[in-house]
């Protein structure tokens, strides 16, 4: 049975599924701690706070641009990076390795918060072979976690 994600769990399933991930924080859309993957308060408090210091930069730096507030950022520093995506109820962010790649860290942020807000958990990858019996196509299909990329208008021709 596939338990539902609590915002106090959400930090600690970032940090599951992605290697490269040190440590991460959840806030509400007040700003407010909701979930950490630290067990030291003092340490989560703090990198909460950084987080949300983080966001108020981005919109103060773009306020006066004709486009949303940004959903998304990536801060890389010589020592690691720090990776946040928002949502209207809450903000993820995460620390990790230097070399993380980007697009997937980005991807799995959007995805757990996802997950948080109701959406089918992700799944980890499991080595080929392991605990199945022949591959399929179907199987694959199935064992695939990919995103939808809004498919096609019908006539074969992507969007």
């Amino acid at each position: 049975m596939v338990e539902t994600l609590t915002p106090e769990r959400t930090p600690a399933r970032l940090c599951e599924l992605s290697a490269d991930a040190r440590a991460a924080v959840l806030l509400d859309a007040a700003g407010s701690l909701a979930g950490a993957s630290d067990d030291d308060p003092a340490r989560a408090r703090a990198l909460g706070e950084l987080a949300r210091e983080l966001f108020e930069a981005v919109d103060k730096a773009t306020r006066d641009w004709e486009v949303e507030p940004p959903q998304q950022v990536e801060v890389q520093v010589p020592g690691g990076a720090v990776f946040a995506s928002r949502t209207p109820r809450w903000t993820l962010a995460v620390v990790a390795r230097r070399a993380a790649l980007s697009s997937l860290m980005l991807w799995d942020l959007r995805a757990v918060l996802g997950e948080l807000d109701g959406a089918p958990p992700i799944r980890r990858a499991r080595p080929a072979g392991i605990g199945r019996g022949p591959a399929t196509d179907e199987q694959a299909a199935v064992d695939l976690p990919l995103p939808e990329l809004g498919g096609d208008g019908g006539d074969g021709e992507p969007r």
